[in-house]
């Protein structure tokens, strides 16, 4: 599989994103020089995708199909694709707040520690259901990365848990309540510059 050797850091302030939202609390200290050049309408589409790929960790052939799909699907485009993006279960695992980071929840999942509706899956891209639930296995929890003291819930314990999630902490469980809205979700992508660069 490919894998992207670019520092996290590096990428983030290449894109202007914030590494809070990849679940990483560290800054940057060097500053982005950019020339004054323009950058052209293509450019700033381009950005846009990279960036909704960068923090969802998609690469280029299913970040395509999930436009696809969105395309498809009744409504708008932009906000079919950032739904279809938020509801993967690697991502629903960081936003329960079972993993430090979205790299860190997609690495949860592939170990095998994740039940769907009580069903192993180790598939980060798994599409979860308004209604399904998600938990972490039982032979997993005594594992020192989710004691609540100094594992991955102490770590995240500040964070937000968004309202269409339902987050029960203490036993590592979590239900999908509904699908989110775009309103819903705080990722700083221009979605419709993405749609734009696909439709062309």
């Amino acid at each position: 599989m490919a894998v992207n050797r670019v520092p996290v850091l590096k990428r983030c302030r290449s894109l202007g994103l914030e590494p809070a939202y990849l679940g990483i609390d560290k800054k940057s200290k060097r500053e982005l020089k950019r020339s004054n050049r323009k950058t052209s309408e293509y450019g700033q589409q381009l950005r846009e995708k990279q960036k909704a790929k960068f923090i969802y960790g998609v690469l280029e052939k299913p970040f395509r199909n999930y436009y696809e799909r969105a395309d498809q699907m009744k409504g708008m485009t932009g906000n079919n694709l950032m739904s279809l993006l938020e509801l993967r279960l690697d991502n629903v695992i960081f936003r329960l707040g079972f993993a430090r980071t979205r790299r860190e929840a997609r690495q949860i999942v592939d170990h095998k520690h994740v039940l769907v509706n009580g069903k192993q899956v180790n598939i980060p891209s798994y599409q979860v259901k308004a209604g399904d639930t998600i938990e972490i296995k039982e032979s997993k929890k005594s594992s020192p990365r989710y004691k609540a003291e100094n594992g991955i819930l102490a770590a995240t314990s500040g964070r937000l848990v968004p309202e269409w999630l339902e987050a029960d902490a203490e036993n590592l469980k979590g239900s999908v309540k509904d699908i989110p809205t775009r309103a819903a979700i705080d990722v700083p992508v221009n979605e419709m510059l993405i749609v734009e660069l696909y439709s062309k």
